[in-house]
């Protein structure tokens, strides 16, 4: 252990956690990884991922004009994006800055700027980190694609434009180079883009799983327990409160997902952080589907092959931590898989269709916190990724270390500073 070196409570062992971790281990600290789940669980954000390592996905979800369509969420319970009645009161201030985010090609632009240094190279940072962790086969990089019913949604969407501006490069395919490279897709789909820098995990639970494996393997101890806030003395961190008692350290990472609100909260610090609930469904054995993972722009849904069955996964729905599961949302991702690949039988028996419901912890801009909490520097927050938890886990666990460690960030760590909202 280097001189420097402290006691670090990382609060939560999803995939920015678990990479968090092990980062710290790297530079000699000491490490505790708590959470009450297993790493990797079917109660974890990062199992039902898409499972797509998408370094593009610089774009906020808010867009200019978006504030026209809140009526039409209020009112369709299964569309792309629902908002529940009855959780509106709460959710408002967090809208109103996510509108408010995207309201110019100009904001979105900025946030954009900020994400792609994040996201850069991903795939290739996490497969180092599977070899690492004994799971190479998980991560693959074999780029991604888009599909379209013709040119004309892609020429309208200014997220593409922004994403040229920014450097990220791709391969625009006719609906004869998309039909030989996917010969099973439905042939509505006439235009699509193929993005060759990214790549996908086949497996986001058991990766997080082999990563939290890795980290206890490297020194980290592990609690199982729900931390409930952090205790300062003196502007100094002395521990973090759990349901299990109190653990003492010199400093914490919070990398508790959705969850991680009242904990930055317990020191002072009020962020808005929200939950964007998602849903995923998993045909195992399907027999068909498509070669690389796409994303189908009229369905708003990931299509991704993994080692368990093709998983099909997005939307939003805004309904707090609390609200039940509407499974109907579900179906529809079921209904929209079937549509997209017509060979896909329609009587595939219930027992091989598994469900899945979580929550996206998320920030009204599009954009994590990454950064020291105001009272104390013993504090670093790294969370609220929404839908680039996964792809973005292992440049922030970088960060996480290199603030831990007092050393310069290798990105520009002011477009996530929490400071932004305080």
């Amino acid at each position: 252990m280097t001189s420097s070196a402290r006691h670090i409570a990382v609060v939560g062992a999803g995939a920015v956690g678990t990479i968090s971790a092990i980062e710290a281990l790297r530079d000699g600290h000491r490490v505790t990884l708590i959470d009450p789940g297993e790493p990797g669980g079917t109660q974890a954000a990062s199992y039902g991922n898409a499972g797509w390592l998408s370094s593009h996905s610089v774009i906020p979800p808010a867009e200019p004009g978006v504030w026209k369509k809140v009526p039409k969420y209020l009112m369709d319970p299964l569309g792309p994006l629902a908002i529940r009645w009855s959780y509106l009161p709460k959710a408002l201030p967090w809208l109103i800055r996510y509108l408010r985010s995207g309201s110019t090609e100009a904001k979105i632009e900025v946030t954009a700027r900020a994400l792609r240094p994040l996201l850069k190279d991903a795939p290739s940072l996490h497969k180092r980190l599977a070899e690492e962790a004994g799971v190479p086969e998980l991560i693959e990089r074999n780029g991604v694609m888009h599909i379209f019913p013709s040119r004309a949604p892609f020429d309208a969407d200014l997220g593409w434009r922004i994403r040229k501006r920014v450097g990220i490069d791709w391969l625009e395919l006719s609906a004869d180079e998309m039909r030989q490279r996917e010969p099973e897709l439905h042939p509505r789909y006439t235009f699509g883009v193929l993005v060759e820098e990214a790549g996908r995990c086949r497996n986001p639970g058991r990766y997080v799983a082999a990563l939290a494996e890795l980290a206890v393997a490297r020194g980290a101890q592990r609690v199982t327990a729900k931390a409930t806030a952090l205790k300062l003395q003196n502007g100094k961190l002395v521990g973090v409160v759990t349901d299990r008692g109190e653990i003492a350290c010199d400093a914490a990472v919070v990398a508790a997902g959705a969850r991680s609100r009242a904990l930055a909260a317990s020191i002072g610090d009020n962020l808005p952080l929200e939950t964007e609930r998602g849903y995923h469904v998993m045909i195992e054995d399907p027999g068909v589907g498509p070669r690389m993972s796409m994303m189908a722009s009229d369905a708003k849904m990931v299509v991704n092959w993994t080692d368990r069955g093709l998983r099909a996964a997005g939307t939003v729905e805004i309904a707090g931590l609390d609200a039940p599961p509407n499974w109907k949302r579900a179906d529809i991702l079921r209904d929209n898989l079937q549509s997209m690949f017509p060979n896909l039988a329609k009587d595939i028996p219930a027992s091989r269709i598994k469900s899945w419901f979580g929550h996206r912890p998320s920030m009204p801009d599009g954009r994590p916190c990454i950064g020291y909490a105001r009272a104390t520097e013993d504090v670093v927050y790294a969370f609220g990724h929404g839908h680039v938890g996964l792809v973005g886990s292992a440049r922030t666990g970088r960060l996480v270390a290199q603030l831990l460690s007092r050393r310069e960030p290798e990105i520009p760590l002011a477009p996530f500073s929490p400071e932004r909202f305080l």
